[in-house]
């Protein structure tokens, strides 16, 4: 959930699972994103429309991915959305509106569509978040979405507890800073993946197929003992 283009860490993640032999459901939000997805999917991909920011839209979804394929091994969640007015200027500028949106679509959703997958899963099965360094650290201009992003991350500790119980792990990814199309929605966000990329052990940026290798892993059942982490690929950058 949440592949955007051939450059959003999901594409890596989903590439990184067809790897390793996945055959993949991808869902996309609207129309205007069926149409780009659709050039990047394959024929033996499913595609299903499914808007996290209505509750009828998730039941839809989960409800076809059930009569078509049944039971499934996984979800990843790399759902995040924020107006771009608030991501720049004083955190304590931000809107109640603004806020609410951010919370709503960055971090319920994870909660939303993971309820509605629960019945579908297999035991074993993974569910991977993607969140970044924001959470923990006040980075500039990254606001209201490093508040969502701290959310998210105590919902997979919340639900890791919660899904475990039924045989299914819970975790996140803390990918470094990449050029996505969501990241060119903060401020300065050139500065921060330039700086970003200065700290990391071998002065190169991470790339969506390490966070995507990372992720085709905590999907499997191969990372079955790893539950409720916060997992950071971004080549050492968290370290300085």
């Amino acid at each position: 959930m949440g592949v955007a283009n051939n450059k959003s860490i999901a594409w890596g993640c989903a590439k990184a699972m067809k790897d390793q032999g996945a055959t993949l459901i991808f869902t996309y939000q609207n129309e205007r994103m069926e149409k780009q997805l659709a050039r990047l999917a394959q024929e033996d991909d499913l595609l299903v429309e499914c808007d996290v920011a209505s509750d009828e839209s998730i039941r839809r979804a989960f409800s076809t991915i059930e009569t078509r394929v049944g039971k499934i091994d996984g979800l990843l969640h790399a759902i995040a959305y924020s107006k771009k007015e608030e991501l720049g200027g004083n955190i304590s500028d931000v809107s109640r509106d603004g806020y609410a949106l951010a919370q709503d679509v960055s971090a319920f959703s994870l909660l939303a569509v993971s309820k509605a997958a629960k019945p579908l899963f297999n035991k074993g099965a993974g569910i991977v978040t993607l969140t970044y360094m924001g959470s923990e650290r006040a980075i500039p201009n990254y606001n209201v979405m490093g508040i969502a992003k701290a959310a998210l991350e105590a919902s997979v500790r919340y639900m890791a507890v919660e899904f475990g119980q039924v045989g299914v792990h819970v975790n996140a990814i803390s990918a470094g800073a990449i050029k996505t199309l969501a990241v060119s929605g903060v401020s300065g966000y050139k500065d921060l993946i330039k700086e970003s990329d200065s700290r990391t052990i071998d002065g190169q940026g991470v790339t969506i197929e390490e966070v995507g290798n990372m992720a085709a892993f905590l999907i499997s059942p191969l990372a079955s003992g790893v539950v409720g982490d916060v997992i950071y690929v971004d080549k050492g950058v968290h370290l300085t």
